[in-house]
Order: structure tokens, then C-alpha cells, then sequence
């Protein structure tokens, strides 16, 4: 992340900015142009709608760092009538899940047990589910977690950021387990002792791991990108692969590119998130790509 999107992360933890954002019409159609919407309902019918243009669909309900068991519970519970959703409806679509929303932080063994909840219930739906990665402070016990449940399990797979030192150590280390692992760029900010400064070297980190990640024979690689440069580099590599490989790309971001990797038949997954906190994820696509934020100060101005 470079300095303009730290600074605009910053900015955005702040509650003046944060009402500003969550209390007025203009901030309420940003969300909605990243999020399929609050409720699973609606999250639903966005995966459909998706499907039916082609593509995949991983389902995030948002949310993280919970405080208490009843509230990691609660999440574990709306995980699993997203899956139940799933099924019912035959949506192509995973979950994707993040391990403090589950109570890593305050009590790991309840985010294990319950990600094998989730786990086994995929495995009815014929699905899976991706842990996704967080703060660079959770990283070595979001590791720990996924290795234990997808050694039993075998439908779990993770997600891996380019943007931090360890992770091609990390990648080796989790290789061996046959999932799949989802390749991205690191969205929150980190200190240059433990991630990669500038846009070059991020990138730089990216191709190495891809190019370790689609020579693996035993993984399901999804490479999670909507940089060009990126892209053309995951065709290249997959072109030579003799096993799957998917391309991932978020909701909102890039819809006429991911409309045209659909028409050049590559497999495309869209990650729908979906629920009320979807502020922080807002934040960071934002810092992210800064010209979201022209979009909201736009939408202010004509709204004035």
C-alpha cells in the first residue's frame, strides 16, 4: 500500500470521516457499488446474478475481531445458513471467512472447532471455504488454524499476502497441504520490517509467489488481482499448467475487465462481501485505490 492509501486508512479511522461514510445517502451508495448488500437475502441474489454471467462467486460475510464467544458464534452460525443458502439455491460459490471474526485473538481453540463446523458443512454443500488473511499480528496463527483443519478436512483453502516478507517461506510451508490459496496483494497497512514499501517491490514479490504457486501440481491456485500486468502473467503461467487455476477479482472492481475475461472463457471468481460492517472493508478498498474516494466526493458534490 502505498503512502497516499495509509494516509487515507488513517483518515478513515477516524469518527468524524466514519459518519460521514455510514450516516449520509452518498457514503450508502459507495458501499453498495463494493457490497452486495446487509443481508444474506440480497447477497443471494448478486451470487445468482453472477452465476449467471459465468462466473463464481465467494461469499464474505463482513466482519472481524469480535469480542466474545456468543459473537464468534453468532458468525459461525450465519456462516453456516450461508452455506445452507448455498445448497438450496445450487449457487456456484465457496465462503470465504476471516479467523478473528470466528475468535481467533481471544480464544483460537473456538476458531478451530469452528472452522471445522464450517468445514464439514461445505463438504455437504459440495463446496469449501478460504480463510482469509488479516493483520500481519494474526498471520502466524491463522497458519496454525488453517494446517490443522485442512490436514482433517481437505476443503479449506487460505489466502497469502505478496506484500509481506514471510510469505514465501509461508507458501512453502503450506504447498504440502493440497489446498487452495488464494495469491493477493495485502490490503492493510503494515511497517516496512515486515511488508514490502513501494508498488515495484509488492508487484515484484507477486510475480515470484505466482510463479512458485501455478508450478505446484497439488494446489488450486486463485490469483486475486485486478492489475493488468498481474493478470497477463496468471494467463501466461496458466496457459502452461496442466491443472485448474482461477482468476479472482472483488465485487464492483473492474466490472467491463471482468466481464471480458468471461468472454475469453478463463475461470473468474467474484468475492461478495455482504453484511453490516462493511465500513472497514470499504476503508480498505479505498486505500487501496484511492480514485474510489473521487467517487464518493463526486457523488457529495452533485448531491449538493
Amino acid at each position: 500500500m502505498d503512502l497516499l492509501g495509509r494516509a487515507l486508512l488513517a483518515a478513515t479511522d477516524l469518527g468524524l470521516v466514519r459518519k460521514v461514510f455510514t450516516g449520509t445517502r452518498p457514503g450508502r451508495a459507495l458501499s453498495t457499488r463494493f457490497v452486495a448488500g446487509e443481508t444474506l437475502d440480497e447477497a443471494a441474489a448478486v451470487a445468482r446474478r453472477l452465476n449467471a454471467k459465468g462466473a463464481r462467486v465467494s461469499l464474505d460475510y463482513l466482519g472481524e475481531h469480535v469480542e466474545d464467544r456468543p459473537q464468534a458464534l453468532g458468525a459461525r452460525d450465519d456462516y453456516l445458513a450461508c452455506l445452507d443458502r448455498i445448497a438450496a439455491d445450487g449457487i456456484d460459490a465457496n465462503i470465504s471467512i476471516k479467523l478473528t471474526q470466528l475468535g481467533l485473538g481471544f480464544d483460537d481453540d473456538l476458531a478451530v472447532e469452528s472452522l471445522h463446523t464450517l468445514a464439514a458443512r461445505a463438504a455437504e454443500a459440495e463446496t469449501s471455504v478460504t480463510v482469509d488473511m488479516e493483520e500481519s499480528a494474526f498471520t502466524a496463527a491463522t497458519l496454525d488454524v488453517y494446517e490443522k483443519v485442512q490436514a482433517e478436512r481437505g476443503n479449506v483453502g487460505i489466502a497469502i499476502q505478496a506484500y509481506l516478507h514471510r510469505t514465501a517461506a509461508d507458501l512453502d510451508r503450506i504447498l504440502p497441504l493440497d489446498g487452495h490459496i488464494r495469491l493477493c496483494k495485502g490490503a492493510y497497512a503494515e511497517p516496512e520490517d515486515i511488508a514490502f514499501q513501494s508498488g515495484d517491490e509488492v508487484d515484484a514479490s507477486f510475480d515470484r509467489l505466482l510463479a512458485t504457486l501455478m508450478a505446484a501440481k497439488n494446489v488450486r491456485p486463485a490469483v486475486a488481482t485486478h492489475d493488468g500486468d498481474r493478470i497477463r502473467l496468471a494467463r501466461n503461467l496458466g496457459s502452461q499448467r496442466t491443472g485448474y487455476f482461477e482468476l479472482q477479482m472483488l465485487y464492483g472492481v473492474r466490472p467491463t475487465l471482468q466481464d471480458q475475461l468471461l468472454a475469453d472463457d478463463l475461470r473468474l471468481r467474484i468475492y461478495v462481501p455482504y453484511g453490516v460492517a462493511w465500513y472497514p472493508y470499504l476503508t480498505r478498498r479505498m486505500a487501496e485505490r484511492p480514485a474510489n474516494l473521487w467517487f464518493f466526493l463526486r457523488a457529495v458534490a452533485g448531491r449538493r
